[in-house]
Order: C-alpha cells, then sequence, then structure tokens
C-alpha cells in the first residue's frame, strides 16, 4: 500500500480539507501523514483528530520586509531538509499540498526525491505557492471554471473543497434541539470569529436591540480570546423575549449553521463549502484585503449562481440591517437559495481526489522503501 504525506498547515482553511482527504485516504488503507504548522490553530485543530498522525513543520508566510523575507527563508529552508527526511523515513511515494507556506517546502522537498506532487486550490484566485509549484506538479485541482496559464489540461482536474466525514447537514429541529434553541425562533447566525472579521462582531453588537425589535435571535462566534461571551436577552414583538447568544467558538459548525435561517460569514474557501453543504442562505461579507481578492470572487461566483447574497464591508453599516430583514422574512426567497445550494453541492470532493491520487499511484512504480534505509511495519 502507498504511503502518502499531505502538506496543510497554517489556517483552518487549509488544514480541514486535509483532514478530509487522510480520513477518506486511510478509510481506504493508504498510510498517511499530515505536515501542519507550528500556530495553535493547527495544535487545537489536530488535537481533535488522534487517530491520524500529524507532523509539526516549520515554516512562515511570505512577507515582503527584510525580517518577512527571513523568516520565510528559514522557515523554507528548514522544512525542505525535514520534509526530505520524512520521506525517506517512511518511504513516501505521494505528497498532496493544499497551498500556502505549509506546502511550498515539502512540496519543493518532493520535487527534488521525484515524489509525485499534487496540489489544491480552493479558492477561485491561485494563491502564489500553488501557481508556482503548479508547473511542476503530477495533478492540478482546482474549482469549477478556474485555470491556470501555461498548465496543461491532462493535469488539471476541476475539484471542489473537501469537507471532513463528521460534516454532515442535520434536519434544522434536530439542530435547534442540540443548541437548546426554539424552533418558533427566526435566527441568525453570525461567524464572526475568522480572520478580519471583528467588524461583523462589532455590528452585531451595534444592531442587537434593531434586531430583536424584530423578532430576530442571534447567535455570534466571535473568535478565540477576540471578544466576550455570554447572553443577552431583550424585549422583542409583543413582549416576547430576543436571545442573542455570543461564544468564542463551536467543534459543531454543522450543527450550527443547520439550524440557522440565515447567515452572515466571510467567504473564504472553506466557509462557503459549509455553507453549500449545509444548505443555508447567507450574507458574504468579503474581507476586503485577502490575498489577491480571492474572497470577493468566491463570494461573487456563489451569489452568480443564486446562492448567497454578497455585501462587502464598505456597505455593512448602511445596507447589511435592512438586508438581513429582507431575506429573513421572505420565506420564499430563502427556499430558492437553498434549492440552488442543493444543486452547487458536488458531492464528497475528498472521495474524488482520492480516487485521482491513487489511481495515478497505481500506474506508477513503487518507491522502494528498504533502498532509501526504512521499512514501516504496520500492525
Amino acid at each position: 500500500m502507498r504511503n502518502i504525506v499531505i502538506a496543510c498547515g497554517g489556517t483552518g482553511g487549509h488544514l480541514t480539507p486535509g483532514i478530509a482527504l487522510a480520513q477518506s485516504l486511510e478509510e481506504k488503507g493508504y498510510p498517511c501523514w499530515l505536515f501542519i504548522s507550528q500556530k495553535s490553530v493547527d495544535t487545537r485543530l489536530s488535537s481533535k483528530y488522534p487517530k491520524l498522525s500529524f507532523e509539526p513543520m516549520p515554516g512562515a508566510p511570505l512577507v515582503k520586509s527584510p525580517l518577512g523575507l527571513f523568516r520565510f527563508c528559514k522557515g523554507f529552508v528548514t522544512s525542505f531538509l525535514r520534509s526530505q527526511a520524512f520521506y525517506r523515513k517512511v518511504g513516501a511515494d505521494a505528497l498532496v499540498g493544499f497551498g500556502g507556506f505549509s506546502t511550498f517546502g515539502p512540496a519543493m522537498a518532493a520535487h527534488s526525491k521525484g515524489i509525485p506532487v499534487f496540489v489544491h486550490e480552493a479558492n477561485r484566485a491561485v494563491g502564489k505557492a500553488v501557481r508556482f509549484l503548479a508547473r511542476s506538479s503530477t495533478r492540478v485541482y482546482l474549482p469549477e471554471g478556474i485555470k491556470i496559464n501555461g498548465i496543461s489540461p491532462e493535469v488539471v482536474r476541476s475539484m471542489g473543497y473537501p469537507l471532513r466525514q463528521e460534516f454532515r447537514r442535520l434536519p434544522r429541529e434536530r439542530a435547534r434541539k442540540l443548541l437548546g434553541i426554539p424552533l418558533r425562533d427566526r435566527l441568525l447566525v453570525i461567524l464572526g470569529g475568522s480572520q478580519g472579521a471583528s467588524s461583523l462582531n462589532n455590528w452585531v453588537k451595534a444592531n442587537l436591540a434593531f434586531l430583536a425589535a424584530e423578532g430576530i435571535s442571534t447567535y455570534c462566534l466571535t473568535g478565540m480570546n477576540k471578544e466576550s461571551t455570554g447572553v443577552v436577552q431583550l424585549n422583542g414583538p409583543g413582549g416576547q423575549t430576543v436571545t442573542s447568544r455570543f461564544v468564542s467558538f463551536t467543534d459543531e459548525m454543522n450543527v450550527l449553521l443547520s439550524a440557522a435561517d440565515l447567515v452572515i460569514s466571510r467567504a473564504g474557501a472553506g466557509a462557503i463549502a459549509e455553507i453549500v453543504r449545509c444548505r443555508v442562505p447567507s450574507l458574504l461579507v468579503p474581507y476586503p484585503h485577502a490575498a489577491d481578492n480571492h474572497q470577493f470572487l468566491n463570494a461573487n461566483f456563489l451569489e452568480g449562481k443564486g446562492g448567497a447574497i454578497v455585501c462587502e464591508e464598505k456597505d455593512i453599516q448602511n445596507s447589511m440591517l435592512d438586508e438581513v430583514i429582507e431575506v429573513m422574512f421572505n420565506e420564499e426567497f430563502r427556499a430558492i437559495l437553498r434549492r440552488n445550494l442543493y444543486s452547487l453541492d458536488d458531492g464528497e470532493s475528498a472521495v474524488r481526489m482520492v480516487g485521482d491520487i491513487t489511481q495515478y499511484l497505481k500506474e506508477q512504480p513503487a518507491n522502494d522503501a528498504l533502498q532509501q534505509g526504512s521499512l514501516r511495519v504496520i500492525s
């Protein structure tokens, strides 16, 4: 059986699809290891998967300053050398990278040893690492309709964002019961805990009374160590009590999204994939400082497919409250959005990636681990 290494750390958006791929590979009997960064977000998430094998790797993003360049080069050289040694140790047959700084060193080390490299880009603006690595990669997985100049169509595969096996849409009634939220509540979920999303937290706090006056409950993910948490109860229409919850983090995002009537979120590829899977109407607020404006491109694509509404950062204060109220009380429009989201769900991307990767490896001669000085015994 072939041994596969996955480079996927640095952010949750890079790590979670790597975990999803590892789950599907291990299920098929393929041993795999995940190279992750030394950041706390990777350490916390990887601890939830004790059956998977994680290897922290040094590395730093490319920042155009003397100190930033030094840190990037130091991280690259160290991860390159450590990756080479690790490949020899386990007899690696393939490297799968999900972009970002955590992929660059391991992918270059794999190229140096003649190990096939498979790279995946989740966003609709291809990142620097994937653009650089694509020209010498065995496979390049890209979102629907995205191309890279100079890359042969023979190596490109259209591929969605792999979601972890446990991420499943739940019936609304069950999700509400798990969260302790009454079925009658109109629930607005705000994902304010992602990178650069403090403005969403601020918007909720500034508009809490207005939302309550319309009978709209909120559930705001504020982010780890960013905001205070707690419960706020305000008077709503007809004297009813409207409850708003502020929570720092959740490990059950599928439950929260399945319970929502409407979601406000940034527009990273991972967030959008989860929104699509749970078929929840959304207002997407692209992070304006995202690299290559990829969040705006992601959000625009989903809106063009009839699956979301885009509200730019500059319009949050002037128009987002009106948009929320209009969508929340338009049952027919939300039903249309849900139907469109159902048609956009491309199924199990991780399973399709595994099928493509393993089919390629079956057609290639295996690396001889004994010649590389290592033998892995699997009990």
